[in-house]
């Protein structure tokens, strides 16, 4: 059963893995409280899910770069 689970959502598991690692270092800085951590493991969740269903990338680099560069090139 959690083979199965792992080859499917591996992803997923990754990314929430991640966020928690993380949430956990800005824990232990004593910053931030468990809503930040609960943040962090569902934003990689989110990443990984994304990535498993193949949207990427997440953030489209290439679309805004050209934006900016349309807009803001000195010399035409």
């Amino acid at each position: 059963m959690w083979r199965e689970f792992w080859n499917i959502y591996w992803k997923r598991l990754i990314g929430a893995a991640a966020g928690l690692f993380f949430g956990f270092i800005y824990l232990a800085a004593g910053f931030w409280d468990m809503l930040f951590v609960a943040l962090l493991v569902y934003a990689g969740y989110w990443v990984g899910k994304l990535k498993e269903q193949g949207a990427l990338p997440v953030v489209p680099w290439q679309r805004i770069w050209q934006t900016v560069m349309d807009r803001f090139r000195p010399f035409r």
